[in-house]
């Protein structure tokens, strides 16, 4: 490889610019993403105590690699970025589509079809509130 080419920007970079925040990110959770955007939609843009909150009483199975991952990402804004977790929402959060792993369904006659075993990444970024944004989302909606 050439070092002429263009580099990526770094993902921090990506996700955050230079803003103050943090992120986390879960690779190759084995769900299907469709499941794990419900559950993602419901906490976009609340604090992230509330979000924990909700997480943590979500029936739905994909609540608990959501909760981590939003978990993680307070825990990491806390330790290198100096901030408190009291503070911080979740600004961003996304599910991209991961491998999708393939097995055989042995059918009639011989033949076979395919079965499909989604995965999924979750990224979850959270920044401290700014003197504009300084209502937090309502549940009411």
């Amino acid at each position: 490889m050439s070092t002429s080419e263009k580099q990526r920007p770094s993902r921090r970079a990506a996700l955050l610019g230079d803003r103050p925040g943090s992120y986390a990110i879960a690779r190759h959770v084995r769900m299907s993403p469709t499941k794990v955007r419900r559950v993602v939609d419901m906490v976009r843009g609340l604090d992230v105590n509330e979000a924990l909150t909700v997480l943590r009483f979500a029936p739905q199975a994909a609540s608990e690699p959501v909760y981590k991952v939003v978990a993680s990402a307070a825990a990491n804004a806390e330790s290198t970025a100096d901030l408190r977790a009291d503070d911080l929402y979740v600004s961003q959060a996304f599910v991209d589509e991961g491998v999708t792993m393939r097995r055989i369904r042995p059918r009639a006659k011989g033949s076979a079809s395919r079965i499909l075993k989604r995965g999924s990444h979750i990224t979850v970024v959270v920044e401290p509130r700014s003197q504009s944004n300084t209502e937090p989302r309502s549940k009411e909606a």
